[in-house]
């Protein structure tokens, strides 16, 4: 399991790419790669492109990462996700937090 930021060259925009397992065993990795960004981006882009397994901590993590970006507010769009994916934030209701395409 890898974590991947980029952060756009204006600095307005990071892209996590997921690579493999998100599950626990990457929450400290995932948490350290959005705290450590400042100052904080316009936006972020999770993507699940070559995610291979969710868990209820990767929800949990993703809802932590919505909270450290501002909530309500926060403009984060979950991209690239495979139909077992995001079946799972279908059911958790992720749609309603999060711009999932």
């Amino acid at each position: 399991m890898s974590v991947v930021p980029e952060v756009s060259p204006d600095g307005k925009k990071l892209t996590i790419a997921i690579k493999g397992r998100f599950d626990f065993s990457s929450h400290q990795h995932f948490r350290e790669v959005y705290e450590r960004i400042y100052p904080k981006p316009d936006a972020i882009v999770v993507d699940l492109k070559e995610a291979t397994y969710l868990d209820s901590s990767a929800l949990g993590m993703l809802l932590l990462l919505r909270d450290h970006a501002g909530g309500d507010d926060a403009d984060i769009r979950v991209i690239n996700s495979n139909s077992d994916v995001r079946k799972i934030l279908g059911i958790s209701n992720f749609d309603k937090l999060f711009d999932i395409s």
